[in-house]
């Protein structure tokens, strides 16, 4: 497995930034970077033209992970030559929110064979239920196949986000790279690092993703009553002041970022679904903490393959965490790095959700608010 990294800025265009050899025969490029050097530049043709036979498969970001940097306006790329294993990508349009469940569904069905080992989803960050996408990748795949990826981004904006395969870019889409091979090494990991605080409230009234009732009181303003000066700049704010939810089983809790709000209804519209009957408790931020869960994160994708250092690492924090973390952001990038060595290729990006399995499990569920870390190696 041979991984070339590269990097464009508007001043430089593409820059090689890890790799001595470029692989002859890359069957898969990832690419992840701002909205606009995307839609607004040559670096997708460049990049299109430079290798024509492999898959370019990528999205929008909040920000661009390069190694233990972090940027913006930026587009990070990682050419990716495996020698044991078949590549193959499938992407469809997801027409609105309510379709979500089916282009799982559809996507899944399209990927499946019996040597398929990891399914790297990138998907639409602002018009889709993450939970019912996957839900419907879930129902389709064999459950011993791990699902990793994560969600669209715009910076801070909520505005449009992208995915693109092939050098094409739609705004509506989602698309999910299929690995297969006996030879290739999946790891994982997710942690957030996020300190609940206030009372544990149930969602007395929801549907999907959609949350307008905690405690019979509306959902809407009872959390700006929580974010005080910070509630007339939702839904941006709302990163900062993430949501648990729980079962009242006691299960893992899932953290939810707000993607929307609706001031006639009274509602907030999250990543994925806050099921009625469940349990939602407000989190903050903890910077030391944040840190420790991206390297808690690296150490669980390390365990995974045996704690042989990987090729490529492929990092996927949630924009809220950037935003907190601030001028301290590469640190979290920087403890992943610890963690899995200088040889690993580190690429990834700031998303509006993350996409793996809770530790130990092999069901994929969607993250807000998690560095979240998958590494490939063959062997």
């Amino acid at each position: 497995m041979i991984v070339h990294k590269l990097q464009w800025t508007r001043p430089s265009g593409w820059r090689t930034m890890r790799g001595d050899h470029a692989p002859l025969a890359p069957q898969l490029v990832l690419l992840f970077g701002a909205r606009a050097a995307i839609q607004e530049s040559d670096a997708l043709p460049t990049l299109r033209a430079r290798y024509p036979d492999a898959r370019l498969v990528g999205c929008s970001t909040a920000g661009e992970i390069c190694g233990t940097d972090v940027t913006d306006e930026t587009i990070v790329a990682a050419v990716v030559q495996f020698e044991h294993t078949q590549v193959r990508v499938a992407h469809l349009p997801l027409n609105s929110m309510e379709d979500s469940h089916r282009v799982g569904e559809a996507l899944a069905t399209s990927l499946r064979a019996d040597d398929l080992v990891h399914v790297l989803v990138l998907s639409e960050g602002l018009q889709v239920n993450g939970s019912a996408l996957l839900a419907g990748l879930r129902e389709q795949l064999p459950a011993e196949v791990l699902v990793t990826g994560g969600l669209a981004a715009d910076g801070a904006q909520f505005e449009q986000t992208c995915v693109c395969v092939d050098g094409g870019c739609t705004g509506r889409a989602v698309a999910a790279i299929g690995l297969y091979g006996n030879r290739l090494q999946v790891g994982h990991g997710s942690l957030g690092g996020w300190d609940a605080f206030g009372p544990e409230r149930v969602i007395t009234r929801s549907t999907g993703n959609i949350l307008y009732e905690l405690d019979g009181a509306p959902a809407l303003e009872l959390y700006k009553s929580y974010l005080g000066r910070h509630a007339s700049d939702l839904p941006s704010s709302g990163l900062l002041f993430p949501l648990s939810v729980r079962s009242a089983k006691g299960e893992h809790g899932v953290v939810r970022t707000i993607l929307g709000v609706d001031e006639a209804a009274g509602s907030l519209t999250f990543a994925g679904d806050v099921p009625q009957g469940h349990l939602a408790r407000l989190m903050k931020s903890n910077v030391d903490r944040l840190v420790d869960g991206a390297q808690g994160a690296a150490s669980a994708s390390l365990e995974a393959v045996g704690s042989t250092p990987p090729e490529l690492a492929i990092l996927i924090s949630c924009v809220g965490r950037k935003l907190v973390l601030k001028q301290r952001v590469e640190e979290e990038v920087e403890s992943v790095r610890d963690v899995l060595g200088d040889d690993a290729v580190l690429v990834g990006f700031y998303s509006y959700g993350e996409i793996a399995p809770f530790s130990g499990s092999t069901a994929c569920e969607l993250h807000n608010q998690t560095m979240t870390i998958t590494t490939l190696r063959e062997r």
